[in-house]
């Protein structure tokens, strides 16, 4: 876990704001952030998606995985190996299981997922030009160093702030989709 203060005060102060959220107005934003995904060219034309359970407080990404897997396109979710995370590709919801943080992961028997074209990914906060504030673990930023993937991350409005100390391993997303604007990172100061 990383050592630096001021994320972690600014990761505690948004966990808590994005906690306060009520179960309804969770739901509500997260309907809008699908529907707003889906007017992105890159998340419509992309074959192999990979995305993440939510826990807590985080967007609810469950009907998007199901969008997902009607359209037909290939479906993975992380799984947590040592200091890594690997994604497996998962074709129902029968296929995970929960595993460390009360997260659920594919099982063991999913396969790994090689070539993934896009990633949906968490945030616990994030600046417009795509600087992102995890969890502190860092197995996102240490999986999106070794991938050409693009990336989305999906996530409240009220969690985007001006500035997020930014170190060394940290990895910019391309965009930022929230319940009321797509934000193409890229061209943001």
């Amino acid at each position: 876990m990383e050592n630096n203060k001021e994320k972690a005060n600014l990761r505690k102060f948004l966990l808590e704001n994005r906690d306060a959220m009520s179960f309804d107005l969770i739901k509500i934003a997260s309907k809008q952030i699908q529907k707003s995904l889906r007017k992105l060219d890159v998340f419509r034309e992309t074959k192999s998606i990979a995305i993440y359970y939510p826990i807590g407080s985080e967007v609810k990404t469950q009907e998007i995985m199901q969008e997902i897997l009607s359209d037909g396109k290939t479906l993975s979710l992380p799984k947590v190996k040592g200091e890594d995370l690997e994604f497996r590709k998962v074709t129902d919801f029968g296929n995970l299981e929960k595993a460390g943080f009360g997260i659920m992961e594919p099982k063991d028997r999913c396969s790994v997922v090689e070539d993934i074209d896009l990633v949906l990914v968490p945030t616990v906060g994030i600046t417009r030009s795509g600087v992102r504030l995890g969890y502190g673990f860092g197995y996102y930023d240490r999986f999106l160093k070794k991938t050409s993937a693009k990336t989305i991350a999906l996530t409240y409005a009220k969690q985007i702030v001006r500035h997020i100390p930014q170190s060394e391993n940290d990895v910019k997303v391309n965009w930022i989709v929230t319940e009321s604007e797509c934000i193409d990172a890229s061209k943001e100061g």
